[in-house]
């Protein structure tokens, strides 16, 4: 089976406006989490996904990037140069060390592990220290962007809170990422050895994964079917998620009490990238069974 999501890293100026917008779109964040390389985050949780609003908090304390060793916040903060938006996509990992290992020996990430902890506030305002271990991958083909697996190195009570993830707009799970390229095809390689499975192909669109763990490259013609007046730059990015609800009716009103605009085609609600920080939002309905 391909590698499932694990979460997406959207990068945002200020951290706490992003927050309260981020809120009025029906989210339930956690509190902010503090990094100890200089950046700060609050989560969108899921039952076994979420969303990071992520901020560089102390530019002092960002390690610089150096050979064999990849830098998580340098690597957004020189995003933030250009725009906010998606910066980085997040798979699964129940071994992170060994995938650097094997991202090392397939040619797609020649970058030592990462890890790290920090302390999680719970929900009843006390404090938990959790770790995590990264391995990262990168394609000299998709400039600015870059892609990781996360391993959760702690008891998973200690992370994922139900009391976090109950959303007033119903959203129950990121089920798929995607990105604009001139030529979907012409990232199949790296993709596959990533998400370790294989693509299918499409005029004008590559996907990877399954229904619910689903990565999608479009072109611009089929990006702009997709996602109306979103145009396709220059090089591949991050353009939407799409999230599984359980009721679209509740989260279409629960959306409009929240003054938020939104267009409806077919099953389909999409939010704008202009009222998330720069990466569009689809709400579906979550299939049955």
């Amino acid at each position: 089976m391909p590698r499932r999501l694990d979460h997406l890293v959207i990068c945002v100026r200020d951290l706490e406006q992003a927050a309260l917008d981020w809120q009025a779109l029906g989210f339930k964040l956690t509190p902010t989490g503090v990094h100890p390389f200089g950046t700060s985050n609050r989560l969108a949780q899921f039952a076994d996904n979420f969303v990071e609003l992520l901020a560089v908090t102390d530019d002092a304390l960002v390690p610089a990037s150096a050979p064999g060793h990849f830098s998580f916040a340098a690597h957004n903060r020189d995003f933030l140069t250009q725009a906010e938006g998606m910066s980085m996509l997040v798979l699964h990992s129940t071994d992170a060390h060994a995938d650097a290992a094997r991202f090392k020996a397939d040619g797609i990430g020649a970058y030592a592990p990462f890890d790290f902890g920090r302390d999680a506030v719970l929900p009843d305002g006390g404090t938990a220290r959790v770790g995590f271990s990264l391995a990262f991958a990168t394609d000299p083909a998709m400039p600015g962007v870059a892609f990781f697996t996360c391993q959760q190195r702690h008891p998973p009570e200690l992370f994922w809170k139900p009391e976090y993830q109950r959303h007033a707009n119903g959203a129950a799970r990121v089920i798929e990422v995607v990105m604009s390229a001139e030529e979907p095809a012409a990232h199949r390689d790296f993709l596959e050895r990533l998400m370790e499975g294989p693509a299918g192909l499409a005029p004008g669109c590559l996907t990877i994964g399954d229904s619910d763990n689903r990565v999608t490259l479009l072109d611009p013609s089929e990006l702009g079917r997709r996602l109306p007046g979103q145009v396709s730059g220059s090089s591949p990015r991050f353009c939407a998620a799409r999230l599984a609800v359980a009721d679209l009716d509740a989260t279409r009103r629960a959306l409009e009490s929240n003054g938020v605009g939104f267009a409806m085609t077919g099953g389909v609600l999409l939010i704008p990238p202009v009222a998330t920080h720069g990466l569009a939002l689809e709400f579906v309905e979550q299939e049955a069974g």
